[in-house]
């Protein structure tokens, strides 16, 4: 019996629509072809904790997969490759199929909301002319 797998993949949000489609159903059919796609989930856009080759945001989507090492090793070699994604983490599931959590989008926009008076008050600081 193959181990469960989580897949987290983070693809450009600045990515065309098909070439974020097509990243998606690429992913899809490497683990069909030799593994078990158990869910798929689409946790939306998300912004980084520091910025991934001049990005800021990415679309995050977790796939959990029941696969062997051969089908793994496909995996990280295409999606090493392939346009759109920025980064992505296969992570052994040592618990049973259980889904996993899904994002809390209220602390989100809640983090999102705050952080910009943050980034406009130290800046505002920064550019104050020092006191003589």
């Amino acid at each position: 019996m193959a181990t469960l797998y989580d897949l987290m993949v983070l693809i450009d949000a600045d990515a065309p629509e098909e070439r974020r489609s097509a990243a998606l159903s690429e992913i899809e059919q490497l683990i069909s072809d030799g593994g078990e796609l158990v869910g798929a989930h689409d946790w939306g856009v998300r912004r980084l904790a520091y910025e991934i080759e001049h990005r800021p945001d990415a679309e995050y989507h977790l796939f959990q997969v029941r696969a062997g090492n051969e089908v793994l090793e496909r995996l990280r070699q295409r999606l090493k490759i392939m346009d759109g994604v920025l980064r992505f983490r296969i992570i052994r599931n040592r618990s049973a199929a259980t889904p996993p959590p899904s994002p809390d989008r209220q602390d989100r926009r809640q983090r999102e909301e705050r952080e910009p008076e943050g980034r406009v008050a130290a800046r505002a600081a920064a550019d104050a002319p020092a006191a003589e």
